[in-house]
């Protein structure tokens, strides 16, 4: 969401006006698995940004972010009807759709920290019968300090 004040407030009422919208008003079937996420509103208040994510019908199944984007685009005024309705705003500010990236970046990075986490199990049961390979105990001591001063 848009920072604090009154963009902040009506960026994310907007946010919630167009999830609504989309789950009850709007009837088009590529709709179905459209999620918004965030919305943001330009300072000036002309502009909300709203950013979505398409899920599979099954989770095996790859989302079709074409069909989601064009219903999308085709909802648009609808979409700004009902939000200059319900928000009762001067001027209704356009709507942009943008599909976020924030849940593929989660998924790499828990890819990334499986593998590291892999790796990590092989390096520990690599370490688990390892012995040092020099002295147990590598460092000096004082009383080794004191031997070796008294044999001078």
């Amino acid at each position: 969401m848009t920072g604090r004040g009154r963009a902040g407030r009506l960026g994310k009422r907007i946010g919630e006006i167009v999830a609504t919208a989309i789950d009850n008003e709007i009837k088009d079937p590529r709709l179905e698995f459209v999620t918004i996420t965030d919305s943001r509103i330009t300072p000036d208040l002309r502009v909300a940004t709203l950013f979505y994510t398409v899920r599979g019908v099954t989770l095996d199944e790859e989302p079709d972010l074409e069909s989601a984007e064009a219903a999308l685009a085709n909802a648009r005024g609808r979409l700004r009807t009902l939000v200059g309705k319900q928000t009762g705003v001067k001027f209704t500010p356009e709507l942009t759709f943008q599909l976020d990236s924030v849940p593929d970046a989660a998924r790499h990075m828990e890819e990334l920290l499986a593998k590291a986490r892999a790796s990590d199990e092989l390096v520990r049961k690599a370490a688990e019968g390892a012995r040092p390979a020099g002295d147990e105990d590598p460092y000096r001591k004082p009383e080794d300090e004191q031997a070796g001063d008294a044999g001078q």
